[in-house]
């Protein structure tokens, strides 16, 4: 029996860099990087066992230095890229490199070893993404659907396509764009769409969000002063190739058309702190999770921009006639747009959202205090979409 009761893990160390393990679609799977100055850092494996509600987890050990972001690769699980800080000569760069997991850890639904203290496991360098001309990397994201070979990454102002080889033990740089112009020109985050053939990314620098072409590496579209502040986060739907999410430090989250990105089609303002993560539901793009600083992570219902505005359509032939005419009236109301639920199980800012890539209803949170909480989408809401 499914309980929508949160299932909270204490990771004893500050963290802020969460991923799910994006190629393992059967069990439930999210990796957790930790910053820590005086401690190796690691990176948790959290395995949720949904039938038992419990959580099972397997430690690697990250010894280079403080993660700032993780991710996985699409196609291969025991594949993960980091970006962590690494001090030289007093100074800190922000690097950039790509992993293997133990071949033992690769899978999904893992038991936890009854003493996890002597089962610290070390992680494996494939390549690092040699940043040394390019500054301090922000992100690194993998071409989506891919076959993990293709990886960009953001360092400074410069956008750094990497084809990974021989077994991506070696990262070659193909292409490469820098932004150009005044004012604050570091990227803080970006996304690679999959639509297109997975031809463009979208990048947040400053106020600002711009849409490239990986082919020509020329810019697309600018959305100048998407946000009042600075953008923190970016997600493309993944039922409407248009359609992109912001969020930033003027606390909303705002929902674009690409086509025309003078005014954004809808804009939330539910938080009342910084906006750090957007994410859309991979398979139900009205679900939308947000975390901020306010401690809260918020489930909203954007429904009316959703690739279903109007809940699902009826065939003909399932309606009789004196119900035709009211069908009728209802198809033509969009639904509603609403928050869902706010979930108040974290006491420090909330750095990032993740749905699962293996259960479309479920998600996690992680706040720097090193709490990682996961939640389910209310049955009610759920049993609403699916019937």
């Amino acid at each position: 029996m499914e309980d929508d009761a949160p299932v909270i893990y204490g990771l004893e160390f500050q963290a802020r860099a969460l991923t799910p393990q994006t190629a393992e679609t059967d069990a439930i799977r999210f990796l957790v990087g930790t910053q820590s100055l005086r401690y190796d850092n690691q990176i948790h494996i959290i395995d949720f066992d949904d039938e038992n509600n419990i959580i099972n987890k397997n430690v690697l050990l990250h010894q280079v230095g403080e993660i700032w972001h993780i991710s996985t690769s699409p196609a291969d699980k025991g594949v993960l890229a980091t970006c962590y800080n690494k001090t030289s000569d007093t100074k800190v760069m922000t690097c950039a490199a790509v992993w293997r997991m133990p071949k033992e850890l690769e899978s999904g639904s893992h038991e936890s070893p009854d003493d996890s203290s002597s089962n610290t496991q070390t992680l494996e360098l494939l390549c690092h993404l040699d940043n040394t001309a390019h500054g301090n990397m922000a992100c690194v994201m993998w071409e989506p659907m891919g076959d993990g070979k293709k990886i960009i990454s953001l360092a400074d102002n410069n956008i750094l396509m990497w084809d990974l080889q021989e077994s991506s033990a070696k990262a070659v740089l193909s292409s490469s764009a820098a932004l150009e112009g005044k004012g604050q020109l570091k990227f803080t985050s970006g996304r690679w769409s999959p639509h297109h053939n997975c031809t463009q990314i979208a990048t947040a620098n400053d106020t600002n969000v711009r849409g490239w072409d990986t082919r020509s590496m020329r810019q697309i579209y600018c959305i100048e002063n998407a946000h009042g502040q600075l953008v923190r986060d970016l997600d493309f739907n993944p039922n409407k190739q248009y359609y992109l999410a912001s969020c930033g430090d003027d606390c909303k989250v705002k929902f674009w058309d690409t086509r025309n990105v003078t005014e954004p089609v809808k804009t939330l303002e539910e938080h009342s702190h910084w906006v750090w993560n957007v994410r859309y539901n991979h398979s139900h793009d009205q679900l939308i999770l947000t975390g901020s600083s306010d401690s809260r992570v918020i489930l909203s219902n954007m429904v009316s921009i959703s690739s279903e505005p109007f809940g699902h359509m009826v065939d003909d032939d399932e309606v009789s006639d004196q119900e035709d005419q009211h069908q009728e009236e209802k198809i033509k109301e969009p639904l509603q747009d609403s928050v869902i639920a706010t979930y108040e199980e974290h006491e420090d800012s909330v750095y990032a959202v993740e749905w699962s890539s293996a259960d479309p209803w479920l998600f996690a949170s992680l706040s720097y205090d090193g709490r990682l909480v996961i939640n389910r989408v209310p049955r009610a809401l759920k049993y609403h979409i699916l019937l």
